[in-house]
């Protein structure tokens, strides 16, 4: 992905210098099996890595950035400023609406949203109470060595993803789908869930067509690699290397089928009309 020397952008709020506390390191299958737990059932996990780790290091106070942080953030506002760029031209030509872009906060081990904890055991996450969204750059890291889903267009795959919630956030099918999970079953409501995720997904296809088709940045190799992502991070496959059998109806991002299918969807199809996984008799 052809990235350094291009555009940043100018939403990007950066937390990392006043770190809430970095979480220490946990090992192999013990990461994914703690990481599995916060990423089915969508709680914070930090106490459990904490406790097994020994308590996480540098806990308040300043915290100076290596040149590989900097690097990191530089590489997010670029493929950030790509995103506000994509879906302001998709939204005016597709939609005649104009794209309000979000704000994405880096942070370092752990900061406070709305929505919660934001921390490494928690993942990247869009919280729509406040339209932000948080990340923390050692999930690349995790991404990479415990995931298996390398390369720097994997990492942006993983960006353009959450934005993705924000894209459906202005659209207002967000709002609309969480309202009804809540009003749904544990079943009904990681149904919903699942295809959020897919939508989001299709919609980050989207992104990485027009990134290639407006401004030639991506290189041989980076759409497999959002595919291996996409492959990584499947329900069932994060069940399997978290030593658990399969349960379908504990998904909640959809399988690792469902969701290659569906970036590819989106990169194909390249409109917003290709992404319906709500009317979708299959997913």
């Amino acid at each position: 992905m052809r990235w350094q020397g291009r555009r940043g952008s100018r939403n990007i709020e950066d937390r990392r210098s006043m770190s809430g506390g970095a979480i220490g390191g946990i090992g192999g299958v013990g990461l994914l099996a703690v990481l599995a737990i916060g990423y089915f059932f969508g709680i914070d996990v930090t106490p459990i890595l904490n406790e097994v780790s020994g308590q996480g290091q540098g806990r308040g106070g300043e915290v100076e950035l290596t040149e590989a942080d900097q690097q990191a953030g530089q590489f997010v506002s670029v493929t950030l400023a790509d995103t506000e760029e994509i879906w302001g031209r998709i939204f005016q030509q597709q939609l005649g609406a104009t794209y309000d872009p979000a704000t994405l906060v880096l942070f370092k081990g752990v900061t406070q949203s709305p929505c919660g904890n934001a921390s490494g055991a928690t993942g990247p996450f869009y919280c729509p109470l406040d339209q932000k969204v948080y990340l923390d750059t050692a999930f690349f890291t995790t991404l990479s060595r415990q995931l298996g889903a390398k390369g720097d267009f994997a990492a942006a795959y993983v960006v353009a993803h959450e934005v993705a919630h924000h894209v459906q956030d202005e659209l207002g099918i967000l709002e609309k789908a969480n309202a009804l999970r809540q009003r749904s079953s544990e079943a009904e409501s990681n149904a919903i869930s699942v295809r959020i995720e897919l939508q989001a997904d299709c919609f980050s296809g989207i992104w990485a067509k027009q990134a290639e088709a407006q401004f030639g940045t991506l290189e041989p190799g980076d759409v497999d690699e959002a595919m291996n992502a996409a492959a990584q991070i499947g329900d069932d496959t994060l069940q399997r290397n978290a030593g658990r059998v399969p349960a379908p109806e504990s998904f909640t991002h959809g399988t690792s089928e469902q969701r290659q299918r569906w970036f590819a969807n989106g990169y194909e199809g390249g409109d917003v009309d290709s992404c319906d996984t709500f009317g979708a008799n299959r997913l």
